[in-house]
């Protein structure tokens, strides 16, 4: 039989939050559906041609996940305060695109926990649930906090820092699914840790800025046949072949037999998808 292929600039993968998890591989302008390709032969094969997420010009190193250099020094989603929302300078005026500012930072965010083999705080835009928590390979996650603006947010998770980490160990996530956290009970003690800090920004930012919630977790479910016992990761930069069979998908990692390959840091390389 005939191996069916497509070509084109990779993005961030694109998932449903079914049970399991449906995940679609954008290729150029095809979605290749990959829950249905777990267990079977799949190949990708970079080109060598890498085209700005942004401009479309064709750069010789990704920035920022898919920019050219000078996308990457303009654009307001590539500056600092996007990894770091504590810096966030739009009230100074500063912001590289106040427009994008507002409609992407100037909105509700949300502080939440997430169990990504352990416990860890996060923030995202209201519009990202459950899109960020799959993009992180969590199993578990819950909204502790809604705020007005991304700024507050940022605060909020270094406050929270303090006690939980901030970041995936993506190894131990790739490596199973890790045990059941009660995550309200760990947020109802986080929240009162940090409750001289919650006091100080509700004077700063006003009494409505911050509310807590009270939600319920919620439980993610990823497609994976196997978990690696031993993780060796893929580069398109080393090896411009990505080939084996496709034991599963978390976060926005694919998992072969033969190692695993993060899409997202691969976001405008043009690569041949062979299966």
């Amino acid at each position: 039989m005939q191996a069916t292929q497509h070509t084109g600039t990779l993005r961030k993968m694109q998932a449903s939050h079914t049970s399991p998890i449906s995940y679609q591989l954008p290729v150029g302008e095809s979605l290749v559906a990959l829950n249905e390709l777990i267990g079977k032969q799949l190949t990708l094969t970079f080109n060598g041609n890498i085209f700005c997420s942004s401009c479309g010009k064709k750069t010789k190193k990704s920035y920022s996940q898919g920019h050219c250099f000078v996308c990457m020094r303009k654009l307001a989603s590539c500056d600092m305060c996007i990894m770091k929302p504590e810096t966030c300078h739009f009230e100074q005026g500063t912001c590289r695109e106040p427009q994008w500012g507002e409609e992407n930072c100037m909105i509700p965010h949300y502080v939440y926990l997430a169990n990504t083999t352990a416990i860890k705080v996060g923030i995202t835009r209201h519009t990202q649930i459950p899109t960020r928590w799959i993009d992180q390979g969590a199993t578990q996650a819950l909204p502790i906090f809604k705020v007005a603006t991304r700024h507050q947010s940022g605060l909020l998770e270094v406050a929270l820092a303090e006690f939980i980490a901030d970041k995936t160990n993506w190894r131990n996530m790739l490596k199973g699914n890790g045990e059941t956290i009660d995550l309200k009970r760990h947020g109802a003690e986080l929240i009162e840790q940090i409750r001289p800090k919650l006091t100080e920004l509700s004077e700063l930012f006003g009494a409505t800025a911050i509310t807590e919630l009270d939600e319920e977790v919620v439980e993610l479910d990823f497609p994976v046949s196997e978990f690696p016992t031993k993780i060796s990761s893929f580069n398109f930069d080393k090896n411009p072949e990505v080939s084996g069979v496709l034991q599963g998908i978390k976060g926005q990692y694919l998992i072969f037999d033969s190692g695993v390959i993060n899409i997202r840091k691969f976001t405008s390389y043009e690569v041949t998808v062979s299966y």
